[in-house]
């Protein structure tokens, strides 16, 4: 399984790189905005701190068509490899995933509410599908829908990823690594959730005092 970051904090990227296995970074428009950087300077410092094996996925703006096309070969050429385009799976959003295809354009199709509306961005080449699994809850249950999404792809042999996003807390995230996602991509603080248990500190703070207690050191082995 692959585990993204889901933020434009570059600080939060160096933190948790240096403490977990992070695979890549994911971005959009809301998340640069929130950076408080020019787009183009937020992009780049992000770029500039991944290893090239690392992804980076960037969100388009524009909603035409053309519009969509035209920022997917920009971002698609700010690194040599390993960079996605995020598209949206309206109308316009489906064709451009389906020329991105055709070009060698390496696509995120994203703001996914459906196993259904998945399926179809599969279906014209989508490398990854970003269904937003908080946001679903909104409609039905978040995790079981990813889920028929994960088995609908596996019943039809299907190439594409499915990279869930949009996670309110921690057990949301255990429950589709528990069901077989293949990547998920979650923002700093719930990443935190994920690791920072306070039983966990407990523990180690009464295994210390017992060894010191024991034998007066706070070390496995003496000076």
């Amino acid at each position: 399984m692959e585990f993204m970051l889901d933020t434009a904090d570059t600080k939060a990227i160096k933190d948790l790189d240096t403490l977990l296995s992070i695979d890549g970074v994911t971005t959009n428009p809301t998340i640069i905005t929130k950076s408080g950087k020019d787009p183009e300077q937020a992009i780049a410092d992000i770029i500039s701190i991944l290893r090239p094996e690392q992804k980076m996925f960037v969100h388009v703006v524009s909603t035409d068509y053309d519009g969509i096309m035209a920022e997917a070969r920009k971002i698609s050429a700010l690194r040599p490899e390993n960079m996605y385009v995020k598209i949206p799976v309206t109308r316009a959003g489906l064709m451009a995933i389906k020329q991105c295809a055709k070009e060698g354009i390496h696509t995120l199709a994203t703001a996914i509410y459906s196993a259904a509306e998945g399926y179809l961005a599969a279906a014209n080449g989508a490398d990854y599908l970003a269904p937003y699994v908080n946001r679903i809850c909104n409609y039905t249950n978040g995790v079981a829908e990813v889920v028929r999404l994960l088995n609908m792809l596996s019943a039809n042999n299907m190439k594409a990823r499915v990279i869930a996003a949009s996670f309110k807390n921690a057990n949301q995230v255990n429950e589709l690594i528990e069901n077989g996602i293949q990547a998920v991509t979650v923002a700093p603080d719930v990443v935190t959730q994920m690791y920072n248990h306070p039983a966990t500190e407990l523990a180690v703070e009464e295994f210390t005092e017992n060894w010191d207690k024991a034998y007066g050191r706070k070390t496995l082995f003496g000076e």
